[in-house]
């Protein structure tokens, strides 16, 4: 599948979850690494032309960690006008989530709020694909997978 190129993805804003999903899946696709990403998307839910991986991130999150992450989105977001973002956690493994991808994807939903920063999705890359992961998945599992 090739992924759209800019001028495709100005043409087609991500609306519904749908649409979300099958851009990740079209721009990420299946896991290769450990690594975070971030699609940005302005205020009409146009992807904007900048898409960040992250790698180096440790097996479990600690508050700063994560703050330290999400302070830097937050300047890139300021610098090109984003209005809101999707996260991507990029692993090699099943795609049931696990307990330490439930932890951070709390601490990512968590972090976003205090900031101010508007999540607009969270998706995983799995070994065979990608899937949507839906506040429930996460937020008040203690023990996931």
């Amino acid at each position: 599948m090739k992924p759209p190129d800019f001028l495709d993805a100005q043409a087609v804003p991500l609306l519904t979850d749908a649409d979300i999903e099958k851009r990740v899946t079209e721009l990420i696709g299946r896991a290769n690494l450990r690594q975070l990403w971030v699609l940005f998307l302005d205020a009409e839910a146009v992807q904007l032309p900048l898409l960040i991986p992250i790698d180096g991130m440790p097996s479990e999150p600690s508050p700063g960690e994560t703050l330290d992450v999400m302070e830097r989105i937050r300047d890139v977001m300021d610098e090109i006008g984003a209005a809101s973002i999707i996260l991507v956690w990029e692993r090699y493994a099943a795609a049931r989530l696990t307990a330490q991808d439930a932890a951070w994807a709390r601490s990512l939903h968590e972090t976003c709020a205090e900031q101010r920063i508007e999540l607009r999705a969270m998706l995983l890359s799995h070994r065979s694909g990608v899937r949507w992961v839906a506040q429930d998945d996460y937020r008040f599992a203690s023990n996931v997978g």
